[in-house]
Order: structure tokens, then sequence, then C-alpha cells
């Protein structure tokens, strides 16, 4: 497949292929740098039980500074760590992995930064089997497996991606019952990847969800699609750094049969700005998270902040869930940052045999959001149905003032996103006439005050004297750019 060029297809003609370890496909080729387009299609790869498919484990102290966001210094025993292992610490975000090594110099490349593990700590590295193994390559780009099952079986993993390279696919692919993981990537090897039409079974499926460990896939590079895929109760179906990433019409879900059962995080975003268009999704008792985990400076320093993502046209569920459920969460690690740039609209949010309060939550364990800096926030034409409090931006808010008042108090109580704060008026509609004390008509309109009140989620409208009357109010919790 890697030394001919009279063909560019190894079909395997419906096949099953006994695997008793993984396959080193850089060693097997004698290559580390392909880029000419192969294809491995129609066939099944089944995992043998058997000692060559065990993890291997190390546990080492190293340390960690800003400076070298990348890397690990003054490895102990950094001979003995592997190459692709996942790398599981104090501050270290998810799916981060030991890119290379450098023995002499006592040092771990790393495929991301991380937020929060200055200094000398142990480290966990941990290094999955996987049926076919590309770490081996340098550079490989345009390999693409189709209508292949993986059949794990609960031994193994399945893919790992290699180092660098470009526009990998995988096409129609089962992955049945990973131990660990999917697709890993531990490198920028899933730049541009296509994974279309395939179905990801969990080997955790009959376990309640939080104590679930296999991940569907992980992605570190930038403009990735995963469209039309089925992923069955993994603990997550993705961890995504980079952007301009397309997610299209996926049906993730991660529900199991507890009572009041608590939930993971399906697709997981790890950086800010992420450039990306979640759409036509069907999103399954599991939530979106949005942090910035995969940064050595998670604080806000003059950069892109929360922006770039735009959650369109989805089906949200949840059943026999905890009131406390949220279906779109966002987390910062480092203070000072805010919304700049979010898009929630069409979608569909229902909840069965439970109830839950709202459908969207700010992660305030380790920081907040700056809510007087927040920007071009879009939340309306979603649906509702057992959910106790629905969100919009902006709010609008028809409010009624029975008592003759120079200030008039507009409150938009839970509908704001988020918890946020009020930023601007969009506008003042009376509806009827505004009249005084004694019912004479007044024509007379306000100036407004906006972020009022012990929540800053209140406006006051200045009428200059004592007038009632009704008035339709549009607030916002951001300003436009």
């Amino acid at each position: 497949l890697f030394y001919f060029t009279d063909h560019v297809t190894l079909d395997l003609s419906g096949r099953r292929v006994d695997l008793t370890g993984p396959i080193d496909v850089a060693a097997l080729a004698g290559l580390t740098d392909f880029s000419n387009r192969r294809v491995l299609r129609n066939g099944q790869l089944t995992a043998v039980p058997g000692a060559n498919w065990a993890t291997q484990e190390v546990t080492s102290t190293a340390t960690y500074a800003i400076a070298t966001p990348t890397t690990l210094t003054g490895v102990a025993n950094v001979a003995n760590v592997p190459v692709g292992a996942l790398v599981i610490g104090t501050g270290v975000g998810r799916e981060v992995y030991v890119r290379s090594k450098n023995i002499a110099a006592g040092t771990l490349e790393l495929s991301q930064p991380l937020w929060g593990a200055v200094g000398t700590r142990p480290y966990t590295f941990r290094r999955f089997r996987y049926m076919l193994d590309f770490g081996g390559f340098e550079q490989l780009s345009r390999f693409e497996i189709e209508d292949v099952e993986f059949n794990c079986l609960g031994n193994c993993s399945g893919v790992m991606l290699p180092v660098t390279g470009s526009t990998q696919r995988f096409v129609s692919c089962t992955f049945n019952r990973p131990l660990d993981r999917g697709l890993t990537s531990t490198g920028t090897g899933c730049q541009g990847m296509f994974v279309d039409m395939c179905q990801f079974l969990s080997n955790e499926q009959s376990i309640p969800a939080v104590s679930r460990t296999s991940i569907a896939m992980n992605v570190q590079a930038n403009d990735v699609k995963l469209r039309n895929n089925r992923i069955v109760r993994f603990a997550h179906f993705a961890v995504v750094n980079g952007t301009g990433h397309l997610v299209h019409a996926n049906h993730f879900f991660q529900g199991d049969s507890e009572v009041a059962g608590v939930r993971r995080a399906g697709l997981i975003f790890t950086q800010t700005n992420v450039s990306t268009v979640v759409t036509g999704n069907y999103i399954d008792n599991c939530f979106i998270e949005w942090g910035n985990e995969h940064d050595a400076t998670p604080e806000f320093n003059n950069e892109f902040s929360f922006g770039g993502l735009n959650i369109v046209g989805n089906v949200f569920i949840a059943s026999n869930t905890s009131s406390a459920f949220r279906w779109i969460v966002v987390k910062p690690y480092g203070p000072d940052h805010f919304l700049n740039g979010f898009s929630l609209t069409g979608n569909s949010f229902r909840v069965f045999n439970a109830v839950v309060d709202r459908v969207e939550l700010l992660d305030t364990s380790i920081t907040t959001l700056d809510f007087t800096r927040t920007r071009n926030v879009r939340v309306d034409g979603n649906s509702f149905n057992q959910v106790t409090q629905a969100i919009m931006n902006p709010v609008i808010v028809a409010h009624t003032q029975g008592t003759a008042a120079d200030t008039w108090t507009i409150a938009a109580g839970g509908f704001i996103p988020f918890g946020g704060r009020i930023r601007m008026l969009e506008s003042v509609t009376p509806e009827g006439a505004v009249t005084n004390a004694s019912n004479a008509v007044r024509y007379v309109f306000p100036h407004a005050l906006v972020g009022t009140g012990t929540q800053a989620n209140e406006a006051q409208l200045k009428w200059g004297e004592a007038v009632k009357g009704k008035a339709i109010v549009s607030m916002r919790m951001d300003l436009p750019n």
C-alpha cells in the first residue's frame, strides 16, 4: 500500500482479520513521512485478548514553566515514558499527550499547554494500545479508512493518528467497544480531519455515566468535520481544541438507568475563541462544555475571549436527571474573560421524566466571567419544555406600571443567559397611553439607566414626572460590535 504506485486502496473484501496486538503502521511500512492518498476499506479488525494490549503506565516527577508551555523539564526516568502517552496530573487539561521526548535533555514535548501546573510535581503517563497505531509517522496525510469495523471488544483502543499530517478521513466506520479511546490525536495529525457516518459504541454502556472513562475521540488541531455520526454512552464524545470545526448532524447520547443520574459533557471545547458551528445535532443526556483548559496563562491577556461559537438548530434531550442538569456550560479557567460572539438560536430543549431549572450554566468553580464586557450575544428562537426558566437575549419584558412614578424599574429576572447583567436598552414602546395620577395623557418619553439592582439585571426608565401605563421594553446583556 505504501511502496507501490499502481494502486491506492487495500480492499479487505469483507474479510475479518484477527489481531493479537497493535499494528505499528510506520514500522511495518518502514516510513515516517508519506503524503500520497491511500485507502484501507471494507473489512473488520478484531482484537484477540492477550497481554500485548496491556496499557503501559509510568509515574514520574517533572517541572513545568509558562515560558515553555508545551514542555516538561527535569523528567525523572524520562527514558521509560512512552511517546503517545496520556498525561495525568494536577493542573493538566483533558486529552494532553506526550508528543515527543528528548532523553538526553530529560524533557517531554506535550500536545497542549497545561493550565495550572507551574512547578514540580508528579505525573502519570498512560499509553493506551491501538489496533492501528500511526504514532510512528512524523508526517502522514490523506490516509483514509472506509467501511472498516474496529472490533475492540473491550481489549484495546481503535486508531492513533500520526503526530503531524492533514485531511485523514474516516467514513462509515464502526468503533465497537474500545477500551479507552476510539480515535486519538497526540499532535496535529488531525488537521482538517473528516469523521463522517461513523458509529462509536462504548464498552461502558451498562455502568453509570459518572463512572465512565472511555472517550470516543479528541481533536488537537483545526478545521475538523464531525458529521452524521452516532456515539453511544461514552464518558465524552469529543474533546476538541483548535478552531474552524464543523459539528453537524451527530447523535450522541450518554444517559444511564440511574434515578436522577449525573450527566457528563458530550462535546468539550478547550479554548476560548473556537470559530465553530454546532448545528443539527441530537444531544441526548449530555452537555456542551466550553472552557480554556489548554492554556498556560488562562487569565485574559488582551486576546480573543470566549467567542465564535454558534449552536444552531439542535435537539437537546434529557431524561431521569436532576433539576441541576444543564445543556450548555461555560467554564473559564482564569479571570477577566467575557463573552464576545456567541449564538444559541433555534434549538429545542426538552426533558422527560424530570424538570430542570434552566438550560445553561456558568461554572464558577475556578472563576467567573466579566459581564461588563459582554458583546454580540444572540439567544433567541429556542423552545423549552419541562424547563423552569427560559432564557433569551434580548430580553423582552411587558412592564405594567399601575401606580404613577417618575422611575419605572424593569426587571429581566432569570431570563438573562448565564446570570449576566443588562448593558443596553434596545427599545421602549409604550402600549396605550402614558398617563399621570389623574389619568391625563402625558406625551413624554424616558431616558434609561441600565444594570441597576443588586444583581445588575434591571433597568430604570426615568420619565421626568410621575406617570403610569404599560411599556414593551427590549433589554440586552451585551453591546453590539
